[in-house]
This record gives structure tokens, C-alpha cells and sequence, in this order.
């Protein structure tokens, strides 16, 4: 007898993700997860990516807003945005499982080279970076043959990249695809609001005058802060100071660094300020969040 498609998702991930967390696969751009239990928030620079949630649920977090999917609901991300996330509903008879995979900003517009889509008008307040739907037929449809191919690994370099373009294409062709086809499409607002946020990406270190953004992307002031809220729920301070302060974490926790050499390292120039920052984002100073996570691993 066929298992429905959840069920049959549900299996092939719980094979391939034994341990708790991410993990990466024989398919570069796709990754499996699984959580026995609720996890703590977690802070990241998130980069676009379609998510599937198979078993369980999850919330995502961009600015003050909050994004929950489970069973039957896909995420997809257009831009790259600081996030938090946290696995909400998984316990150890059924955890959480879940599949992500990456989306490289060129596949839409491979996608568009190919398929003629009508650019849909999109509302300034449903131009969001980030969106939940139900996932239909034909992309679970598609996520479970791609996903079936992690036990056919001969097949992977000739049929994973026809997947993903047809995943890519169910997206583009759903109700988040206006979103994307704005993303991909030259001289729109949006498009010019991804340059501006890679310019950040690259550049979050350095003061920001908004004025030299605009200028940097061929917007004025008032356009820019505009269509950049729109689209990341931020304005470009706030996206910045995101990027600061999930990088200074980064430094402290992964590469070791001092408080205030991942402060300065950062852009900030004023202790105080960054502890403050810090502690508004994350709840705790900088010196007890590292101090926690050192004394939770050394228990571990």
C-alpha cells in the first residue's frame, strides 16, 4: 500500500536524521531536521530557502513579527533576512521533522528564462521577505521525489537540479509567487531592495547614513525606507543593527572573542550601547548570554 506523501516524507527524514539538529545531505542545497523536544530561539542570517514542515511545528520571527507552520504549511524566504526561529511542538514519540532547501538568488530568474510568467502587482504590505501557505499537491509532490532520491544517490547529480527547478517553479506559480517574480525582475522596487539589503550584508560593519544607501541603489529616502519596510518588516537601521548583533553573538560563541572585541569588532564603538542592544535583542547581557551557553555545554 503507497503511504501518503507526509508519511512517506516523515520516514525518509527520520532515516536520515538520527541525531537531533540539522543535517546537511547528498543534496548540496537541501538539509533535514529533527528536534525531540522545543528548542530555544534561535538567531540567524537566513538565506532564501523553501521549508517544509512534515511532523510537529515551528515559529519564525522577522522584526516584531511571528511566523508558525506545521504539518501542511511551507515557509519560503525570498531575501536575505536575520531571523529567529524555534522549534515550538516535538517530543521524542513525535518529533519534530522537517526539510529545507536553499535557494540560489539566480534560479528564479533561470526559471523566468525559460517559462513566461505575468509579473502579478504587489501591495506594498504584501511585498513581505517571508510568507506561510498550505503546501499543495503538486509541491509535496515534487519535495518527496527529490527527497526520495537520497536513496538513489547515483541519480542525484542528473535529477536533483530538475527538482529544484520544479520546486522552485510550484513556488513561483503559488501564492507567494508575485513575491519572488518582484525579487527576480530588474528596476522593480523590490529588486532594488535586495541589492540594498546584500549592500548591507557586506557592509554592516561601516556607519550607515540611509541617504548613501538610497543613492547606492537609485532610490530617494522616503522610496527606500518605504518599499525596505515592506519588504523586511525593518527599517535599514534595524536591519543592520540585526546583522551587528547576530554576528557579534557568532563571534563570541563560535570564535571565542571577548565582549568587547566582538562589540567593536561589529561597528560599535560604545560598550554600553552594545550591551544594551544586545540585551534588548536577546534578552540577557552579552557577558551572561556567553557565561549561560559555556555553562549549559560544560554540563553537556
Amino acid at each position: 500500500m503507497a503511504l501518503d506523501p507526509y508519511s512517506e516524507l516523515a520516514d525518509i527524514i527520520a532515516r536520515r536524521a538520527t541525531g537531533e539538529g540539522s543535517h546537511v545531505t547528498g543534496i548540496g542545497s537541501l538539509s533535514l531536521s529533527r528536534c525531540t523536544a522545543p528548542t530555544p530561539y534561535h538567531h540567524a542570517a537566513q538565506w532564501p530557502c523553501f521549508g517544509l514542515v512534515v511532523q510537529g511545528a515551528k515559529t519564525l520571527e522577522l522584526g516584531a513579527e511571528r511566523y508558525r507552520y506545521g504539518v501542511g504549511e511551507y515557509l519560503v524566504v525570498s531575501l536575505d533576512l536575520p531571523v529567529t526561529s524555534k522549534v515550538i511542538e516535538a517530543s521524542c514519540d513525535e518529533p519534530f521533522l522537517g526539510l529545507g532547501m536553499a535557494i540560489d538568488p539566480a534560479q528564479p530568474k533561470q526559471v523566468l528564462a525559460r517559462v513566461r510568467l505575468s509579473p502579478a502587482t504587489v501591495a506594498p504590505d504584501a511585498m513581505r521577505g517571508v510568507a506561510v501557505n498550505l503546501a499543495p499537491p503538486e509541491l509535496l509532490d515534487a519535495a518527496l521525489r527529490l527527497l526520495r532520491l537520497l536513496d538513489r544517490p547515483q541519480d542525484i547529480p542528473a535529477m536533483a537540479p530538475l527538482l529544484e527547478q520544479e520546486i522552485l517553479y510550484r513556488l513561483l506559480t503559488g501564492p507567494f509567487g508575485p513575491r519572488l517574480l518582484q525579487i527576480a525582475t530588474a528596476e522593480t522596487p523590490s529588486n532594488r531592495i535586495a541589492q540594498a539589503i546584500a549592500w548591507l550584508r557586506g557592509n554592516f560593519m561601516r556607519p550607515l547614513r540611509v541617504e548613501d544607501l538610497a543613492d547606492q541603489v537609485g532610490m530617494s529616502v522616503s522610496s527606500l525606507h518605504h518599499h525596505f519596510k515592506a519588504v523586511t518588516a525593518m527599517t535599514p537601521i534595524q536591519f543592520q543593527k540585526q546583522l551587528r548583533l547576530h554576528e557579534a553573538r557568532r563571534l563570541m560563541f563560535v570564535e571565542q572573542m571577548d565582549v568587547g572585541t566582538a562589540g567593536y569588532s561589529v561597528g560599535y564603538q560604545s560598550p554600553s550601547q552594545f550591551s544594551r542592544e544586545y540585551s534588548r535583542l536577546y534578552g540577557q547581557s552579552p557577558l551572561r548570554d556567553v557565561s549561560a551557553a559555556r555553562m549549559q555545554m560544560a554540563a553537556e
